[in-house]
Parts: structure tokens; sequence; C-alpha cells
């Protein structure tokens, strides 16, 4: 018997919805070339063409509007079946599918995701950290509930999603203490030349954080860059450097990491966004999540 391969399909159905591969590689986040072989692949198993070109676009052939069709059916009927599982009572909790931007810092996306862990009735909280683009990807497949995330869906995204602002917290710099007694004197001046551990270019922050240092005048000796946050803590922890964090969990980080406030960065401010499939939030720990959050941010905004 020869199965049908469901991902050619996918990349299909996608692509015929976005009206041409460019889109529905930004949807999928996979390469042109991947999703144009898959689509191949399918007319090669169905033994029809699926699409012809149209300027600088494609359009379905017949036989690509009855593939469409039936595509569409399937995968809404997949979606309901998902729904339908999780909502019906199997002794099993049902799930809750976090995407959780890797610029998140982790004192952050715990706080926001505890609540999901103390419902009256139990949640199976699963949660996946990634690019912000590849989680909305995923968004729009329906493979996780929601993002969590620095930056608000992108106008004009293919994506069909809305932006829940938590809040936002002024960026403050921390240190060792012996950093801070050396700095603290003179800053924000003091930070020309200073030992600065900073998130890695092409984040929100630090975007913030160059423009701040660029309008005060100071350049900061960068020792490293990173990408998790938690090792950037770690290490600013050791004495390597002064590090950026949300001051709203100022008193966490202190706490966590054994340092000290230096200071706050003039005109830098980080917001923080759930992204959902829905305009209005009906999932019970979903709700939690952003209460927490705008708590959470309330004195910072």
């Amino acid at each position: 018997m020869e199965w049908l391969n469901y991902h050619h399909l996918l990349y299909f159905w996608v692509t015929a919805r976005e009206g041409s591969i460019t889109r529905a590689s930004a949807v999928l986040n996979l390469t042109q070339p991947t999703i144009s072989g898959q689509i191949n692949a399918l007319e090669e198993s169905l033994g029809e063409k699926l699409f012809e070109k149209s300027g600088r676009g494609l359009v379905l052939t017949e036989m690509g509007r009855i593939a469409f069709n039936y595509a569409d059916e399937i995968f809404s009927l997949g979606k309901e079946l998902r729904e339908t599982f999780r909502g019906r009572p199997t002794g099993k909790p049902p799930r809750l599918v976090v995407g959780i931007a890797d610029v998140i810092p982790k004192l952050i996306a715990f706080r926001l995701i505890e609540p999901a862990f103390r419902m009256p009735e139990k949640v199976e909280v699963v949660c996946e950290e990634d690019e912000p683009q590849r989680l909305l990807g995923r968004l729009a497949m329906h493979e996780v509930d929601l993002v969590i995330s620095d930056a608000p869906l992108p106008a004009g995204a293919s994506v069909k999603a809305y932006n829940h602002l938590l809040g936002e917290s002024a960026i403050a710099l921390f240190a060792a203490p012996a950093l801070v007694k050396q700095y603290k004197r003179g800053f924000p001046a003091s930070l020309d030349g200073a030992p600065m551990l900073l998130p890695a270019r092409g984040s929100e922050v630090r975007r913030m954080l160059d423009q701040s240092f660029e309008t005060l005048d100071v350049h900061p000796n960068v020792v490293a860059e990173f990408e998790d946050s938690a090792l950037m803590k770690i290490c600013g922890q050791s004495a390597l450097g002064i590090f950026p964090g949300p001051a709203a969990i100022a008193g966490a980080i202190e706490q966590q990491y054994g340092v000290r406030t230096l200071g706050t960065v003039k005109d830098a401010r980080e917001r923080f966004y759930v992204i959902s499939p829905e305009r209005r939030i009906k999932h019970p720990a979903v709700l939690a999540i952003t209460e927490v959050g705008r708590q959470l941010f309330e004195s910072e905004s």
C-alpha cells in the first residue's frame, strides 16, 4: 500500500495558502529549495502538476485545487483532533506547549510560566526554547500554544496570531561587588572602557544598549557576547564583566548570582509579550501567565 507523505502535503498546503514559496519559506522557517523539492516529490507521487507559474507567484492547477481542498480538510481535522484530545478527560493532564524565545532571561521565563504549575486543574507544561522566528512558524502550525518574546509579531507577518503586551522593564546593569565598587563612581560615564558582557548582536536588548552607549558617548570593552542569558550571568558572577538584566527582577538576580546593581541604562527598556492564536485569551493557564506578567512589570511600566 502506498502512503501519502503528510510532510509533503503540509508544505504544499502552506505554499498554496501563502501564494508563493518565498512566503511559505518564511512561515515554515525552511529554505525555498527544500520546500520546492518536497512539493515536486508530492507531484511525482500523485502523478499531477499542482502549481503553475503566474507572474512572480504560483497558482493552483485544477488538480492542485482539488488537492488543496483535501489538504485543508485534513489539517482542519488534525487541529480538531488535537483540541478534542486536549479537552478530553483521559486521566492525563492537558498539555500546554510554551515557546520561549531564546533571548528571554531565564528568571523572567520562570516567573511567567510558574502560575501554570499551580493551576487548580493540573496542566502538563512543555517548555521549548528557540529563535523567535522559528517559534512563530511553529505557532502557525499549532505545534506550540503560545510564544513568550521580547518583540511583538512583526507587522504584515503571515502568522495569524495576536500580541499581548505584558509590560516593560528598565534595563539595569549588574556586576560582582568588586566591579560595582570600581565603576559606581561617575556612572554612567565610568562605563567607558569597562569590561562588559553583552547579549549577542541582533537581539532587541543588544540594539538598545548599543544605541544608549552611543548616546552617552561611552565605549565599554566588550569581553564576550552571549546567546544564553544564564551563561552571561554566571560569567558576570565570576567578576568577568558587567552584564545587563531587567530591573523588574533586580532583587532576584542579585540574590541568585551574588551580584549588585550598578545602575540603569537611560532610555533603554525591554518589553515582553505573549503571542497567541487568540485575540481574546481563554485558556486558564495562559490567562494566569498574562496576569502574573502584568503584575510583575506593573511597577516598571
